[in-house]
């Protein structure tokens, strides 16, 4: 089986500018392939983890990948899947969340003798002359055809400027150099950049009169078609000071029955016999392939030795209750407290693991909120009910959320 046949059958292509030759040139020829990444943040996400993956089975099928930070593009914003324009980051900040990311990539990605190449476009877009550059490359696009893909139309009825329609020219400019300097002559993504995709396939078509490809893949949603890799704190970050690796375990611990081997499929190397088997798993079985999921993919972004300490430590958990030693951690201060008290409400908010008190207090009234200490479980019954540093006598308390949502709460001496 190519390796074209491989991402199909774990569901992660999309759609392609032309099937039968991107197969060809991934089964049967040795290319250049590239992925763009806007350094938005200074850590990469559950969502990037797809594209990571795919240029991890393409390399290893012999093909190697560009990686391209998007250093000039990203000071711009993609308004792509965005209903209000991205706030503008600085250089310097740009340039952190790229060193970030490219530690991040390193996992799965051989960069060593030019097996894989990193790229940042501010070193092509910083000194354009803007002139030039409409003349050159904006004379062969329409703004009526740009304005009738689904990125922009979302955008229109909260206003679009001037600053984020450059945006597609500016991509598509991207694969314009990369396929002269590189001879790249893929350009991957997520299926929601199919439209800059398209732009910069003719964008080389006109200027070079080349034949260049796209092709997406599926972006990570649950069978309700919502996209995965969300919290009520936010994303599912790879970085393990923004989502703990014992949180990022419990988040695939925890998927829904029906999600459970399209991420298998999606987000491990396993293999496809091994996964078909679990998929025959019903009932309180299925458990078992949640947690090979989570262990699999743990492994990948955090490594083998933690993945094996956060899975035993959620087993210990679940079973005993006696084991806190890599559970999500907050410290407090004790001037957090008022006379040495604190609304349990205040503390949950404190800890994140409300956004609000009135979440606190919908969560507490349906018997969902518990604090485990002094190897005691004690349920909270009244969003008025307090705790005191007092209760903090073994240093730590341990707030419960629900059945599996645990926070070890340290109380930190000013």
């Amino acid at each position: 089986m190519g390796i074209f046949e491989t991402l199909q059958e774990r569901g992660l292509i999309a759609q392609t500018t032309n099937e039968e030759k991107i197969k060809n040139l991934l089964n049967d020829q040795k290319i250049k392939f590239y992925i763009g990444f806007d350094p938005t943040a200074d850590s990469l996400h559950i969502g990037h983890f797809i594209q990571i993956m795919i240029m991890s089975y393409l390399q290893k099928a012999g093909h190697t990948p560009i990686v391209l930070f998007g250093g000039g593009t990203g000071l711009i914003g993609d308004p792509t899947g965005k209903t209000d324009m991205r706030k503008m980051l600085s250089s310097e900040i740009i340039s952190h969340n790229i060193d970030c990311f490219k530690k991040q990539m390193a996992r799965l990605i051989d960069f060593s003798n030019n097996k894989a190449f990193m790229v940042n476009n501010t070193d092509w877009l910083s000194n354009l002359n803007y002139i030039e550059f409409l003349r050159d490359i904006g004379i062969h696009f329409s703004v009526n055809r740009m304005l009738s893909f689904e990125c922009y139309k979302q955008r229109l009825e909260r206003g679009l400027s001037f600053f984020e329609l450059n945006y597609m020219l500016m991509q598509s400019y991207d694969f314009l150099i990369l396929n002269r300097k590189y001879n790249c002559v893929l350009e991957l993504g997520g299926d929601d950049q199919w439209s800059n995709i398209i732009g910069g396939v003719e964008l080389i078509r006109k200027k070079e009169n080349k034949e260049v490809f796209g092709m997406t893949f599926n972006l990570l949603t649950n069978s309700e078609g919502k996209k995965m890799g969300k919290t009520e704190n936010g994303a599912v970050w790879l970085n393990e000071n923004k989502t703990s690796p014992y949180g990022f375990y419990q988040y695939w611990r925890n998927v829904d029955d029906k999600d459970v081997i399209k991420c298998l499929k999606m987000l491990t190397f396993l293999p496809i016999a091994q996964i078909n088997k679990l998929d025959k798993l019903e009932g309180e079985e299925i458990n078992k392939a949640k947690e090979i999921l989570a262990f699999e993919v743990t492994s990948l972004i955090h490594g083998k030795e933690i993945a094996t300490k956060v899975q035993n430590a959620a087993k210990n958990l679940f079973s005993s209750g006696t084991n806190f030693d890599n559970m999500p951690t907050t410290q407090i201060k004790s001037d957090s407290f008022s006379n040495r008290k604190i609304l349990i409400i205040d503390l949950l908010v404190l800890t994140n693991l409300v956004n609000s008190k009135s979440e606190a207090r919908r969560l507490i009234a349906q018997g969902g909120i518990s604090i485990l200490f002094k190897d005691k479980t004690f349920k909270v019954k009244n969003s008025d009910e307090v705790l005191s540093v007092d209760n903090f006598s073994n240093g730590f308390i341990i707030l419960k959320k629900g059945k599996k949502i645990f926070q070890k709460i340290i109380l930190k001496t000013n």
